[in-house]
């Protein structure tokens, strides 16, 4: 019997272990002026904004109904890789993935950062937990996108 629990220890730690060395999948998003193409099924709007002013202008025309027509971005839990490009907006951007609510602003993880000038790519990490996030650039900006972790 006691040989049992030693076993039983390694068994756990194995897949404690397992579990953190988890291959991150990549998710990969390319910005274009006020959107992210893959949110807006491959769709770029043609939108050629000089500012973020001229995105927000944009998007409060438009910005609701291209969400509602917006593909729902659905992952299992597990750790991801955002790789995140800015394809052709001629200032810096950066991505923004946190809970969609308050209280999941509070309980689920995020992740952020800039630096994205024209033509870099920039890999975001996180481990997601079931919920329901929302992502975007702040300074391109762009809609709320919505992802549902399961």
């Amino acid at each position: 019997m006691r040989t049992l629990l030693p076993i039983a220890a390694l068994l756990v730690s194995s897949a404690a272990f397992a579990a953190n060395t988890e291959t991150p999948r990549v998710i990969t998003l390319n910005q274009v002026g006020c959107q992210f193409l893959e949110s807006e099924g491959d769709v770029n709007h043609g939108y050629r904004p000089k500012s973020a002013a001229d995105c927000e202008r944009i998007n409060k025309a438009s910005g609701e109904k291209r969400v509602g027509e917006a593909k729902v971005l659905e992952l299992p839990a597990g750790k991801y890789v955002f790789r995140v490009t800015n394809r052709d907006v001629p200032y810096e951007l950066g991505f923004w993935l946190r809970g969609a609510s308050l209280a999941g602003r509070a309980l689920l993880p995020s992740v952020s950062g800039g630096g994205l000038t024209t033509g870099v790519t920039q890999d975001y990490e996180i481990a997601l937990k079931p919920g329901e996030y929302v992502y975007s650039c702040p300074l391109n900006p762009t809609p709320d996108y919505k992802l549902v972790v399961r």
